[in-house]
């Protein structure tokens, strides 16, 4: 019996987190049809109505960038885009050498794109760890 339950516990800990890897919290770039378009940004809620989503149009990542180095307001965009509009989500991630837009981001302004983008729900932000979310409130 002991064999049964070690290859159990060995196949639940081979098996993604539940959920799969498109969970709250991810930072994703979301490619969009009728209208073409990309979005990048935090995952807020995933279901099979759609995705709401708190970030930017992938077109304004660079000006997104200048404005908070700067120190100017910002608050992201939240959006829901029905299923029958995404055509690829994918997770932002590093590409061989070439750094994730999150890297970027982290580097270009020493934030991470979370404490930026997390979206103020009922005085917390959506997405962040409590700990983390009290930080960024706090400003620190």
């Amino acid at each position: 019996m002991a064999k049964a339950s070690q290859k159990t516990s060995a196949r639940e800990t081979a098996q993604p987190p539940a959920g799969g890897p498109f969970v709250r919290g991810c930072m994703v770039v979301v490619t969009l049809g009728n209208p073409r378009d990309k979005f990048w940004g935090m995952i807020l809620s995933l279901a099979a109505e759609g995705l709401s989503i708190g970030g930017i149009e992938l077109a304004s990542f660079e000006d997104l960038v200048a404005m908070v180095k700067d120190g100017e307001p910002f608050t992201p965009a939240v959006v829901f885009f029905p299923m029958h509009r995404i055509e690829r989500i994918e997770l932002d991630l590093p590409d061989g050498n070439l750094p994730s837009l999150s890297q970027r981001f982290s580097a270009k302004t020493g934030l991470q794109p979370g404490a930026v983008l997390g979206v103020a729900v009922n005085g917390r932000k959506a997405g962040l760890p409590s700990a983390m979310a009290d930080a960024v409130e706090d400003g620190a």
